[in-house]
């Protein structure tokens, strides 16, 4: 039996850049701790395991630059593996602390093993480096890795300077190239931005496809005829593709989406806010700061804070049920919309990558459950990735797709607000003057050509949307600004020294030192001449 339609689960993987070499424990940098210990060794080790048992699937992931570069870091790596070590550590004083505790005593256990076993998944079968181990694969055929924006920066409030969304673009494609060893079909617009025009820098950069939200394609001009249920090519050629919403808000939505199920363990309940503290200090931030350690001993329960311990077994059982939830609702979905449309449809579900592991701690489990559902339990769907659809079904619908995001409302107030909104006139100047530059030295050697690159890199990490939102979500607040005004006076400093005629090899070895991502980077991706 031929299958009625498909469905392409996509994994946006992205953190922001952050390294400081010049401290022993840096509060942000747990960050990447987490989602490492978390949701990126989990995934591994579950998407290796189907591909042991020969369960065929396909998946799509995106990977930022700003990630791949810190998790290829040798420093970085180094703390990573610190931070499992102490986890580690803590576990075993827990099967100790809770051993009159049954109940918290069996789940000090469980964290004991699934932090060991990510231990020795990270330190001896990785040798710390994942980007390799998502490469593998990436060769088995399972996993197609897709390009974001060199720092993600939001596209449709950079287009002021064109030059600046055509560098985020081509270092993005670049970077993912020299990390996979293939270039991408596919690009991930930060936030799902899409601004119109810029599918011709894409297919400037090689790209085929992109991904946005469903109403960047719903409120396209003319109308899609097969509405977010088939790809659009832009005039460009390059298609895109829309989110649905279905699918998306049965695992995204607070209020009705699988992590919210009481049954689920609380990711706001852990031992380094609950316990005493002369107890947890010694696995805290450097500062004492009191923060989550990934150990957490209860379910959600309720509203109320008289929480229920957590219980693995239940939890799992859950999670297998609204793997077959999420199954019968895609086949359901899928029959109506065949018996409807000349062609197989497509369900597009596209989530951040961090939802599985860190914050719906089942989510790994879900995930795969669905996948070996999928294959075995049903018949109506199969698993494909957008290139794999392109490659079925090549004729498609050109229409122009709207300016659109996936944030809230749709379209720039996460990223454009009054919290926010004075980082623009500095980001389209630091723009304008690298275009300028760029201009002015179009064959630099030696230390000038040194100085440009980390102008370069300046700009793209100013540029960062992750500033912006923290601005608006008002946390950890302080560090965005100390990041964005760090970035713009490095920039100023080199940018007034080529004024002088002059680079200060100091400051650009010191600079280099401090932000060493993007070795291949060429300034003169910024450069219209």
């Amino acid at each position: 039996m031929t299958e009625q339609g498909f469905v392409s689960l996509v994994l946006h993987t992205h953190l922001p850049y952050i390294r400081h070499p010049e401290t022993e424990h840096f509060l942000e940098e747990r960050w990447l701790f987490e989602a490492v210990t978390e949701t990126y060794l989990p995934l591994l080790e579950r998407f290796q395991r189907l591909v042991n048992d020969r369960v065929p699937f396909r998946i799509t992931m995106s990977f930022t630059p700003t990630l791949l570069a810190m998790l290829q870091d040798g420093l970085l790596q180094q703390r990573t593996q610190r931070h499992l070590d102490m986890l580690v550590e803590l576990s075993e004083k827990e099967i100790w602390r809770t051993r009159w505790q049954p109940h918290f005593n069996r789940l000090a256990l469980l964290y004991h093993h699934r932090l060991s076993t990510a231990r020795r998944l990270y330190v001896e079968t990785y040798q710390r480096n994942l980007v390799r181990a998502f490469r593998e694969l990436v060769d088995a055929g399972v996993l197609e890795p897709i390009a974001s924006g060199a720092t993600h920066g939001f596209f449709p409030l950079m287009d002021y300077q064109r030059q600046a969304v055509r560098a985020q673009i081509h270092v993005g494609v670049q970077a993912l190239q020299e990390a996979f060893g293939r270039k991408p079909a596919g690009f991930w617009l930060p936030e799902c931005g899409y601004h119109p025009g810029h599918d011709e820098l894409l297919k400037e950069a090689g790209v085929r496809f992109f991904l946005t939200d469903a109403h960047g394609v719903l409120f396209g001009s003319p109308r899609p005829k097969y509405g977010i249920y088939a790809p659009v090519f832009c005039k460009s050629g390059v298609a895109a593709f829309g989110r649905d919403l279905e699918s998306s808000k049965s695992v995204w939505s607070a209020e009705e989406g699988y992590p919210g199920d009481y049954d689920y363990r609380e990711f706001y309940r852990d031992i380094g806010y609950d316990l005493d503290y002369d107890y947890v200090r010694p696995y805290l931030n450097g500062d004492g700061t009191r923060l989550n350690t990934g150990l957490k001993y209860y379910r959600i329960t309720g509203t109320t804070n008289d929480k229920q311990p957590y219980d693995p077994d239940r939890a799992l059982e859950k999670a297998a049920a609204h793997a077959g939830d999420f199954m019968f609702n895609r086949e359901r979905q899928i029959e109506y919309l065949r018996s409807i449309m000349d062609r197989p449809p497509l369900i597009v579900s596209p989530y951040d990558t961090e939802l599985y592991g860190h914050w719906w701690f089942e989510g790994p489990d879900w995930l795969e459950i669905f996948i070996r559902k999928a294959h075995f339990d049903q018949k109506t769907f199969r698993l494909i990735t957008p290139s794999d659809y392109l490659s079925l079904h090549p004729r498609n619908q050109v229409i122009q797709p709207s300016m659109s995001s996936w944030g809230y409302q749709g379209y720039n107030e996460v990223w454009l607000n009054g919290s926010n909104d004075w980082t623009y006139r500095h980001l389209h100047q630091m723009s304008q003057r690298m275009t300028e530059t760029a201009n002015r030295y179009p064959r630099a050697e030696g230390i000038v050509r040194r100085a440009l690159n980390q102008m370069a890199r300046e700009v793209l990490l100013a540029q960062s949307s992750d500033w912006a939102f923290i601005l608006k979500t008002q946390t950890h607040t302080a560090y965005a600004y100390r990041r964005l005004h760090s970035h713009m006076a490095r920039f100023n400093a080199l940018h007034e020294g080529l004024q002088r005629g002059e680079a200060n090899t100091e400051l650009v070895d010191q600079l280099e030192k401090a932000d060493n991502l993007f070795s291949f980077l060429d300034y003169r991706v910024y450069a219209t001449k």
